[in-house]
């Protein structure tokens, strides 16, 4: 069997995704966006990082972060969004004996995907992913009609113009 070490880089720049437990058919991430927002702006106001991109979608989230310098804790970032997160959603979730063992809610997978940020090639890939994914999943024709998106952010900024991934 395979270790795979996980890269933690004191101050650097990370992709995740980061899925509900029960995906299919579950849309609790965008009816419940605003508890969701608020886990992360109590724990931004903790443990401060920035988020220069991020998207919702239904049962999974995709984000950028860029830890302050000297820190690599994302774990207990992601640990106290996802339970802030939960404590706010009323517990009615399918629970694993595992998880009414350790008195965990069923809301999230445990793990997450997360990817060190290597070059501004690989940061520019992964915010098209991101701003691209409601597409790719087939909720909407374009990234400037979801919502739940900072694709708005991006083209305020200049980053994108208004009809970046839309179909001709």
């Amino acid at each position: 069997m395979r270790t795979y070490l996980r890269a933690r880089i004191a101050g650097g720049c990370y992709f995740f995704t980061v899925n509900l437990a029960e995906r299919k058919g579950n849309t609790l991430l965008i009816d419940r966006v605003s508890a969701l927002r608020a886990a992360f702006i109590a724990t931004i106001r903790e443990r401060p990082f920035a988020m220069p991109a991020i998207v919702v979608l239904p049962d999974h989230l995709h984000c950028l972060w860029g830890l302050p310098p000297g820190d690599d804790d994302f774990p207990t970032r992601w640990r106290l969004i996802k339970s802030r997160f939960s404590r706010r959603i009323e517990g009615a979730e399918r629970r694993s004996e595992s998880r009414l063992r350790k008195k965990e809610r069923g809301l999230w997978q445990r793990r997450y995907w997360e990817h060190v940020v290597r070059d501004t090639e690989d940061y520019r890939r992964h915010a098209d992913y991101i701003h691209f994914n409601p597409v790719k999943h087939g909720y909407v024709s374009a990234p400037r009609l979801w919502p739940y998106s900072s694709f708005g952010q991006w083209v305020r900024r200049g980053l994108y113009p208004e009809n970046w991934g839309a179909p001709d």
